[in-house]
């Protein structure tokens, strides 16, 4: 029995499939494409700051550029004045080229490179320093200006972490950061954390607010902390991902391959994006004691935050051309025009689940259902995009669309590769104008 997993529904994107554009672009562009819908991440960005509003926190918003290589979103960023997160050299000279200022940059990743640092520097960036190592290199720069400084915090509850700052290391960085007066402005701490709860994230915010306090008494400015990204994207309806988990197994998948719950993202969470920042906010470090937001606005700090996925919820898809379909016993193999280097999740021994939308050149095609897993056009055995044996209401046609939902978080542009010299998919910028969607490529 085929096992379903639909994304939420998406009015939008159920224009856009109906409107014929994607078989248009499909036929101009001559293969595979991601469109993306930067009103979409307009809309998040302006929930999450909503979120710091109604909760009467000084904050700002740096987009994880990472999320997506797209240039539209950055170009959102430059024109809503909000932040961009970055860890090299290229993302940084991006964000510059389109629009960004330097001062709106947070430089993140471990052991950055001395070019990255003079840079970053010299522009005013903010720099999430990482190791006693990489602040001296930054003190020892002559950037011709005070270089802004977050430390970041080794987290205590995830011993594994290669991330931050232990207590002795922080330590001897503050005292570095006050004997180094004017050279560098030491603004504040930072953590990176891993997975998506809530309590830890504000356990962990609350003894940056602390450590902010004991900075102070060195003289430092100290007066900002930042929480990272770990927003979760609810993909899926909570019944749907229950039943999923619950059901799924070697059966369901093309060669009987075994996935452990544990090894998918969490495509349903109850508290999701900004939501998940509100909840944050709400709760008490430590589990007494005023809230997280009562304890910022008390000290006088300001709190950062790095979303990435959680900016690009249902802000994109990825599309690819039925190139072929072959039975096997009970189900079917369909090959599509593109690799699961598009799609990265299948890269990490995972799966990406929310079920692909077919869409037949003559829309509202009867047939049967028809089962079957996704392959990629390359000559490997593991190149699929969908291990999983999908319910398609039809059996899929060369020629036929299969599109992806809610692709844009990470998925379209992490791994992608031009393997067998293939080009990598182009990404197709549409907005609205009245009821029309109008295109055109990213830049």
């Amino acid at each position: 029995m085929a096992l379903t997993l639909p994304a939420h529904p998406d009015p939008l994107a159920d224009r856009i499939h109906d409107s014929g554009l994607l078989h248009e672009l499909a036929h101009g562009l001559g293969g595979p494409f991601h469109y993306l819908l930067p009103e979409r991440f307009d809309g998040n960005l302006a929930a999450f700051r909503a979120a710091l509003a109604d909760a009467e926190v000084e904050g700002r918003v740096y987009y994880a550029k990472k999320a997506n290589k797209a240039s539209a979103f950055v170009e959102r960023c430059a024109a809503a004045g909000a932040g961009v997160d970055v860890a090299s050299l290229g993302e940084l000279r991006d964000a510059l080229g389109h629009g960004v200022r330097g001062e709106d940059l947070v430089v993140t990743g471990p052991a950055k490179h001395e070019q990255l640092l003079r840079v970053a520097a010299r522009q005013g960036a903010l720099i999430a320093v990482d190791a006693l190592d990489e602040l001296q290199r930054l003190l020892d720069l002559d950037a011709g200006r005070p270089a802004r400084v977050l430390l970041r915090r080794y987290p205590p509850a995830q011993p594994r972490s290669r991330f931050g700052l232990d207590d002795a290391h922080l330590h001897e960085a503050l005292r570095r950061c006050a004997a180094a007066g004017d050279a560098v402005r030491m603004e504040g701490f930072a953590f990176h954390l891993s997975g998506y709860a809530v309590q830890p994230r504000a356990d962990l915010a609350g003894e940056l607010v602390e450590l902010c306090l004991e900075a102070r008494s060195s003289g430092l400015s100290a007066d900002r902390i930042s929480i990272g990204g770990g927003f979760p994207v609810d993909y899926v309806a909570a019944d749907a991902w229950d039943t999923f988990l619950t059901a799924q197994g070697p059966g369901h998948y093309h060669g009987g391959k075994a996935f452990a719950a544990g090894d998918f993202y969490p495509y349903h969470s109850p508290v999701a994006g900004a939501e998940a920042l509100r909840a944050i906010l709400a709760a008490r470090p430590g589990g007494t004691g005023p809230s997280l937001a009562e304890r910022l606005r008390q000290a006088g700090v300001t709190l950062l935050l790095e979303p990435g996925r959680a900016l690009l919820d249902r802000a994109g898809s990825s599309v690819f051309p039925v190139q072929g379909v072959k039975d096997r016993a009970g189900y079917g193999i369909v090959t599509v025009d593109g690799t699961s280097l598009s799609l990265s999740e299948q890269w990490f021994n995972s799966e990406y689940l929310p079920d692909p939308v077919l869409l037949g050149e003559r829309t509202g095609r009867a047939g049967q259902p028809y089962r079957a897993c996704v392959g990629g056009a390359s000559c490997l055995d593991s190149d699929l995009l969908t291990w999983r044996k999908i319910a398609f209401p039809a059996r899929p046609r060369v020629g036929d669309l299969l599109v992806y939902p809610n692709t844009a978080g990470y998925q379209m542009d992490s791994n992608e590769s031009p393997f067998h010299e293939l080009p990598l998919p182009p990404k197709v910028v549409i907005d609205h104008h009245g009821d029309r969607p109008r295109w055109r490529l990213d830049r």
